[in-house]
């Protein structure tokens, strides 16, 4: 136990002393905003009417109430948060390789297994502070906007939803550390995250029914992202998503535990 405090507190002064994490929510936190004025474009299209793009941006909504303002959050948290929670994993991982720390964090007394689960923990927490930004923003900017239709019962119902769409979405990018422990750096872990995405689109666009049994899908299904052909998700859905998450794990553990790392 005092291996992992000593791994978590080493991996938490990191993480707070770098750039990155004041970059990613300045990145969440504009993601938010911008999702805000989206909705108020779609609800006062007589503002962008000389404008096709940001009009194109506002059909994306719909109708410009807080239930479809709810539906992008879930969207944007199963989508970009893949990206954002996947990056987060890559440089967690790969940053050791980049900066060449990877002798001075072995060198430390703290056995491979707790640096990992160190790592994979501090990861989760950046992730969930990120999906909290997000809502919150998000929330605030979509009030002050004057969005129709509020409900309490459908925020705190659109906030489960979205709480859980997160969690799924941070589960899943457990490969994303294999592959920069693997790739020893950023490139490859990016390369996957990319790879996965254009995959899981082309199965939602091209071939909804076997959207359910792609792992990289299953927040998307779960929210109500992936389109009502795809809305199904039954035990083998869970039982990919699962094993995903669990080969991501033991490979991560396994590569640190056995690699070469010098």
């Amino acid at each position: 136990m005092n291996g992992l405090l000593a791994a978590l507190q080493t991996e938490s002064l990191k993480a707070y002393r770098s750039k990155i994490l004041w970059v990613t929510i300045l990145i969440f936190s504009f993601i938010a905003m911008m999702m805000g004025l989206l909705v108020f474009f779609a609800s006062h299209p007589e503002l962008v009417k000389n404008s096709a793009v940001l009009r194109a941006k506002a059909t994306i909504i719909g109708q410009a109430d807080w239930p479809a303002y709810f539906g992008l959050l879930h969207l944007v948290v199963a989508m970009i948060g893949m990206i954002g929670f996947g990056f987060v994993a890559s440089w967690v991982f790969g940053r050791e390789y980049s900066d060449h720390t990877i002798k001075d964090l072995l060198a430390l007394p703290v056995t491979r297994v707790m640096i990992v689960t160190a790592k994979f923990i501090i990861v989760a927490i950046w992730s969930i502070l990120l999906s909290i930004i997000l809502f919150i923003l998000g929330l605030i900017t979509g009030l002050a906007v004057n969005i129709e239709n509020w409900s309490g019962e459908t925020a705190m119902h659109a906030f489960y939803i979205f709480s859980v769409t997160s969690v799924l979405t941070i589960f899943i990018s457990t490969p994303v550390a294999f592959f920069a422990s693997w790739g020893r750096g950023y490139l490859l872990p990016i390369g996957y995250i990319i790879l996965t995405m254009i995959i899981t689109q082309f199965i939602i666009a091209g071939i909804p029914g076997l959207t359910p049994y792609i792992p990289w899908a299953v927040p998307a299904i779960y929210c109500g992202a992936a389109g009502p052909e795809s809305s199904n998700l039954g035990i083998a859905s869970y039982i990919i998503f699962g094993l995903t998450i669990i080969l991501g794990l033991i490979g991560t553990l396994t590569w640190w535990r056995y690699a070469d790392q010098t």
